[in-house]
């Protein structure tokens, strides 16, 4: 059975020339996951989930980001489009682990 979490975020760009599009989960929920399953965790911290912003879900993995304390949610470029999102939008997300 997977667990369910909906929260608000904005979408950032890491600083890096062509750098990823990302999604940082509240501090308080990344707690909550990193003290749950991170007995699941992969190398670097990953566990796998599925994601859904809008009317796209798709299957990804969020990242233990250990300098601020939370997960990151990468965001395809396919999603992006697809769902007409841009740099420092604030989205409404589900993820599933």
């Amino acid at each position: 059975m997977k667990i369910s979490h909906t929260f608000t975020a904005p979408l950032w760009q890491h600083p890096a020339q062509r750098g990823w599009y990302f999604v940082s989960l509240p501090v308080e929920l990344s707690n909550e996951i990193r003290e749950n399953l991170k007995w699941q965790e992969e190398g670097w911290g990953r566990l796998k989930a599925s994601a859904k912003i809008g009317n796209s879900e798709w299957n990804t993995a969020i990242w233990f980001e250990t300098k601020h304390h939370t997960y990151l949610l990468p965001i395809k470029a396919y999603i992006r489009s697809k769902e007409k999102i841009e740099l420092n939008q604030m989205l409404e997300l589900s993820i599933w682990l």
